[in-house]
């Protein structure tokens, strides 16, 4: 499927920003599940930043800006060919990161003992089977609804209030997986809706890695497992390592922050 996406990201400020520095993770790499047909980023600095992969293989433009003004505006658009591989990414000799550390616990991936017991379903010696136990069983004791947690909730105080967005529920999922040993990272990326599909401007989703298969995908806010309609951009531990724009500002006090994302097959366009 070629799939088109413009992802728009504006901050406005009360006050003039006087000096910011950003790391721009906003460009998907080719894949067994993706070829990029073609990418640009637009942002101010864009033409004079340093651009590097860090530790998860994430391609990074930083790019940094000294002139007064109260608003900045980051499109990243493209055209992307997907294929359905089932969610199936498989293992990646030449990743940066050694999968070990995808077992680490971080503080959004910290689990409880309602975590531990969720993650006896994935401990089944059918890995598939287990995997998909856990993705539905998360995803019927967390409601999705947006505008309940915070931008960066833990995972056990999304199970613990029994609402979230697909970020949460990737964190419970992560949480749960890398508790009982199998390692688990944090994908953000963008979805072709279907009419029945919930999504937010931006979509999120969790891989583990399991054996004879590598790593597989598990979107548990809409409990299936990602297919031709879905664009990778970035991995991380979690929704702050894989976050697709981060950095620092001198100035503006207040920020006003919005996110469009428009993802389409050839030229229908549907707005998320």
């Amino acid at each position: 499927m070629r799939l088109t996406v413009r992802h728009t990201t504006r901050y406005r400020y009360d006050t003039p920003l006087a000096n910011a520095m950003q790391q721009l993770r906003l460009t998907p790499e080719d894949g067994p599940s993706q070829t990029i047909v073609e990418w640009s980023i637009d942002a101010p600095g864009i033409e004079r930043a340093t651009t590097y992969k860090d530790a998860f293989e994430n391609r990074v433009h930083m790019v940094s800006r000294s002139e007064l003004v109260e608003t900045v505006e980051i499109t990243a658009s493209g055209t992307v060919d997907t294929v359905d591989t089932n969610g199936v990414i498989g293992h990646e000799p030449d990743a940066g990161a050694p999968t070990r550390l995808y077992t680490r616990v971080t503080p959004l991936t910290q689990t409880n003992q309602a975590i531990r017991k969720l993650a006896t379903l994935a401990e089944s010696h059918d890995k598939i089977a287990g995997f998909h136990a856990l993705m539905h069983a998360i995803r019927d004791k967390v409601d999705y609804k947006i505008g309940v947690t915070e931008t960066h909730a833990s995972a056990t105080a999304a199970l613990a209030a029994g609402e979230g967005v697909c970020q949460d529920h990737a964190h419970i999922f992560i949480a749960a997986a890398r508790s009982i040993g199998i390692p688990a990272r944090y994908v953000s990326g963008y979805l072709l809706l279907e009419e029945e599909q919930a999504s937010e401007a931006h979509h999120a989703w969790a891989e583990v890695l399991i054996n004879g298969l590598g790593w597989t995908g598990f979107d548990i806010s809409n409990a299936m497992c990602p297919t031709d309609r879905y664009v990778r951009l970035t991995t991380g531990l979690d929704s702050r390592s894989a976050a697709p724009i981060k950095g620092l500002r001198f100035g503006g006090l207040e920020e006003n922050l919005q996110v469009e994302v428009d993802v389409a097959q050839a030229a229908l366009q549907q707005q998320q």
